[in-house]
Order: C-alpha cells, then structure tokens, then sequence
C-alpha cells in the first residue's frame, strides 16, 4: 500500500517543533473548542484599537491609519515594554536571549527588529 506523500504543512509543523525544542521553548496550542488559541489576538487587537486608534482622533483616509498602523506594529513589537518579559522592550528581551545563548537572530547577524 503506498502512502500518501508529506503534506507540506505537516512539515512545517515538524521543523517548527524542532525548532522550538532546540532552543527549549514551550509550545502553546490550545485544545479544539477552547478560547486559549484566539486570548492572544483579542488582546492584541484590545491594544490596538486603545492606543492607536481610539488614541486618535481625525483619521484622513484609510491610507493615514495604514501608515500608523505600520508604525504601531513596529513600535509594539521593538519598542513597547511588555510585562511577559520582564518590563522591558522586546528588542532588548531578544537581544539578551541571543546573547545569553551565543546565538543570533537571523543568518549570523546581530538582532534587529
């Protein structure tokens, strides 16, 4: 009997939990049917819409809240302080675990965000 051939993202899946326990992160998936899963992204939206666009009065045009959305982004995930690690900005959060390992982030370079 043949077997059907590896579904791409039955790979992916695999190398991403490789990856994961290479450097000794936990997995988070919630179980089919619960709210865990969809928590994060409420929050983050929650976020989002205080301190981008409820924050802001007089939008434009749809292009204004594209660009300051851009802009969000990349101060959230660089800049902001997040109390998961330990009040301090996700760039240096990322900065310290790389250094701490002796690894970097991308292809042997040093972290950027």
């Amino acid at each position: 009997m043949l077997r059907r051939p590896i579904e791409s993202a039955q790979y992916t899946a695999i190398r991403y939990a490789e990856r994961l326990d290479q450097i000794g992160a936990a997995r988070s998936v919630g179980s089919k049917g619960d709210s865990f899963d969809n928590a994060a992204a409420e929050s983050l939206n929650s976020l989002y819409k205080k301190e981008l666009i409820d924050f802001h009065s007089g939008w434009e045009n749809v292009m204004d809240v594209t660009i300051a959305t851009m802009e969000w982004v990349t101060w959230y995930n660089s800049e902001r302080i997040h109390s998961y690690c330990g009040n301090i900005p996700p760039r240096e959060y990322e900065e310290s675990f790389h250094r701490s390992r002796g690894t970097a982030t991308r292809a042997g370079q040093e972290p950027t965000i």
